[in-house]
């Protein structure tokens, strides 16, 4: 029988329910605003398919990169708890500012920026409540992605249905109360998380909060950025010409996919280099680092890092056909899906709530067949299960394929769209967590941050193809579904035959 101690041991700290419910209501507010927003540019604006689909990616793509920043900024001077008070005020007035049609660009650059700030401190926050190599660590963060997930299950039927069946403007607007209340559960709740994620220096205690002097900052740094978002939206035109330089024509002056090709690469390169300015502007001194970093890399450290890139790049092809769900699917699901139940139709919105409902129902499931797999000494590679998660997704698309298919007759059964869902949900669970895991455990300490932030950086760059994916192959008459099959089934094999590589080169870490 356990004693008190041991089983006070085995309980979860308080803080981490304070973050699940924080990140529960962020998240209602985020996949909330996400389930309506292409609907929104097409149905309510007036926009064209390829210009809808463009925003999307634009926005979903820069969602994942200002992380990079946001998490910078809290390291270096802030404290993860200032960052997410001031994305979360940020996201708050971006969903407000979504009622006017007319600043819809500022709406969802605050979002950006807010994003930036909230996403990757409220997830270190979690993994700083345990010591290290408490066995609790992995047990929490599955608590803590279900809490993403109930958020993302309730959205489409509470923000998606007000604004499809009422108007648009309640919608975005429920979406910003949400966020509301996750500010208001993390400032209340915050005296339980053991002192951690105060400003950079500060001593800290168990009960400590921030002090009335850190919420005046909170409000200035708010307050600032939202100027700034507004003043790069009102002057973007005055900056295009660096965006988009004439002088990228001289590479296709006559072939306009040789262009698309040159100008992608150009923009890569200004967004790599910008961001690697930002992080050598905001490194520490050497005096105030630990000597121990500047250890240089061995051989297996680089082969570590050698299949950190290589995962991440696999993982390019697989977000951008499971990002298809806010875009492409969210629009067969509004104009060629019959949504009828019962005599009742639901918001096609509110489809976007099946994936996050069988992750909740899932992910306990998997974790448990991980454990008995490896209790019975069933090796189970983690870079085969990622092959095998993209396999599953190219699955995925061949049904959408025959779904498609089946639409030309009239609008076909949502029973289509929910078995792609729960395949892309069984995909999911083989991939995202498990390459999570794998950069983690590979990355070397010194380097742990980068190559976070590489692995977003790529999730960045597939969302922003996810989005541009359908008018990109447009020329080449190419079938969206099947492309995107394709796409996910030939790398998952290539990682299967792979394998026994990349555990050799993996050095025991995998």
């Amino acid at each position: 029988m356990a004693t008190s101690t041991e089983e006070a041991h085995l309980k979860h700290p308080p803080g981490l329910y304070a973050l699940f419910a924080a990140e529960m209501w962020e998240r209602l507010s985020y996949y909330g605003m996400r389930a309506l927003l292409v609907l929104y540019l097409v149905n309510k604006l007036g926009m064209d398919r390829k210009d809808a689909l463009g925003l999307y990616a634009v926005y979903t793509g820069l969602v994942y990169l200002t992380p990079l920043i946001g998490g910078r900024l809290a390291d270096r001077y802030l404290g993860q708890r200032k960052a997410i008070f001031i994305g979360g005020l940020l996201m708050a007035l971006g969903q407000f500012v979504l009622i006017k049609p007319e600043l819809l660009y500022l709406g969802l650059g605050l979002l950006i920026v807010g994003n930036g700030f909230f996403k990757p401190n409220i997830s270190t926050m979690v993994g700083g409540l345990y010591p290290a190599g408490d066995a609790r660590r992995d047990s929490a963060y599955t608590l803590f992605y279900m809490g993403i997930n109930l958020g993302a299950f309730l959205a489409p039927w509470i923000c998606g249905t007000i604004g499809q069946r009422y108007d648009w403007w309640p919608g975005f607007m429920t979406a910003g109360i949400g966020m509301l209340l996750g500010i208001g559960t993390f400032m209340f709740t915050q005296r339980y998380l053991q002192g951690i994620g105060l400003p950079p220096g500060r001593e800290a205690g168990f009960y400590d909060s921030l002090k009335a002097t850190d919420y005046v900052h909170v409000l200035l740094i708010a307050a600032l950025t939202a100027v700034g978002v507004y003043g790069a939206i009102t002057f973007w035109p005055y900056m295009q010409p660096l965006w988009s330089p004439q002088w990228l024509n001289q590479f296709a002056p006559e072939d306009p996919k040789l262009f698309n090709v040159a100008a992608v690469l150009y923009k890569g390169a200004l967004l790599v280099g910008g961001l690697s300015l930002f992080i050598y502007l905001t490194e520490p001194k050497a005096s105030k680092v630990d000597p121990a970093l500047y250890q240089p890399l061995t051989g297996k450290d680089w082969a570590q890092i050698a299949v950190i890139v290589i995962i991440s790049l696999f993982s390019i092809v697989f977000w951008m056909g499971f990002e298809q769900s806010g875009g492409t699917l969210n629009l067969f699901a509004d104009e060629k899906t019959n949504l009828n139940v019962g005599g009742l139709e639901i918001a096609s919105s509110a489809l976007q709530s099946v994936n996050p409902l069988f992750i909740i129902l899932m992910a306990p499931v998997f974790a448990g067949l991980w454990l008995y797999l490896g209790a019975k000494g069933i090796s189970f590679p983690s870079f085969a299960k990622m092959g095998l998660g993209l396999l599953l997704l190219g699955l995925s698309f061949i049904v959408m394929y025959f779904a498609n298919e089946a639409s030309k007759d009239g609008k076909v059964s949502m029973m289509w769209l929910i078995v792609v869902y729960f395949i892309f949900t069984v995909a999911e669970l083989f991939l995202s967590p498990i390459g999570l895991s794998l950069v983690n455990k590979l990355a070397p300490p010194k380097l742990a941050s980068l190559m976070m932030a590489f692995w977003f950086l790529c999730t960045a760059a597939a969302n922003y193809l996810a989005g541009i994916m359908e008018h990109t192959i447009e020329p080449y008459h190419l079938n969206l579904w099947l492309f995107l099959g394709v796409m996910a089934a030939v790398p998952g094999l290539l990682m299967l035959v792979i394998t026994p590589v990349l555990l050799k080169m993996s050095h025991g870490k995998a």
